[in-house]
């Protein structure tokens, strides 16, 4: 196993996270070490918060295009920083999002051996050239990895229902109706689900980073990649397992490092 050291960073307007709890889970799996940090936007410079900015999308169609943000839109990243994702639903283009984020890692850390793992409550997304419009993802692959707390919540689908009974009489009063008539079906923000559907994510992160394969075919794997909610309650919350391949996979790991 190539990682020696993992560095979680939090994101304080997510509790649900619960990084201690995290902490404990990793280290009962990996034999490395684990440090939990700060907010990495916590007493960021203009320059950074500039470069976040300008990974913004503006256009779902359309490929990410490199541009220089707005003196609005830097000082909207200043100030949103302790903001919910509730209150401000901005979409980043993901890989370039990443990108900034691996510019601001001290040198010193910037190693193999150390793997970042970046909590945050922007909404990151990547483009598929099979539809050509981008679509909202949980997790960002590679170091450091972004794991999108807001992507939990969004990137998965809702039940089938859910949507077609939207599509009846839409309004802000029938929105409500309507979370109500399917609550605990899908993830909400502030749900104290998040953690325990956290620690799937983060185990695709460190696979993904040990072996460059993040996902997993299999629904009874923890490794799958839900697109529906309902896959991601079995695989996170009931199941709770390794298919076969993945589970020797993490033997071979751990074997590696002793």
């Amino acid at each position: 196993m190539k990682t020696r050291k993992i560095i979680l960073y939090n994101e304080p307007t997510v509790p649900e996270i619960q990084l201690k709890t995290l902490e404990k889970f990793l280290t009962e799996i990996f034999p490395v070490e684990i440090e939990i940090r700060e907010n990495f936007f916590l007493d960021s410079t203009d320059n950074f918060f500039e470069k976040i900015a300008s990974t913004r999308i503006f256009d779902l169609k359309k490929q990410f295009e490199k541009h220089n943000a707005s003196i609005e839109n830097i000082q909207i990243e200043k100030e949103n920083k302790d903001m919910s994702a509730q209150e401000e639903m901005t979409l980043y283009d993901g890989f370039e999002f990443q990108n900034t984020i691996a510019e601001f890692i001290p040198m010193n850390e910037n190693v193999k051996d150390t793997l970042h793992i970046i909590f945050t409550n922007k909404l990151t997304c990547t483009f598929d050239e099979n539809d050509f419009r981008y679509h909202a993802r949980a997790l960002i692959g590679s170091n450091p990895s972004i794991i999108s707390t807001t992507g939990m919540i969004e990137a998965p689908a809702k039940p089938k229902q859910y949507y077609l009974d939207l599509m009846i009489n839409f309004s802000k009063n029938r929105i409500k109706e309507i979370n109500k008539k399917y609550k605990g079906e899908f993830l909400e923000y502030h749900d104290s689900r998040i953690s325990e559907i956290t620690k799937g994510y983060l185990l695709q992160a460190i696979i993904y980073y040990e072996t460059g394969e993040a996902f997993c075919e299999h629904k009874d794997c923890r490794l799958f990649n839900a697109h529906w909610q309902k896959d991601l309650f079995f695989s996170q919350l009931e199941n709770k397992k390794f298919c076969k391949k993945h589970q020797d996979i993490l033997i071979e790991l751990k074997n590696q490092s002793q």
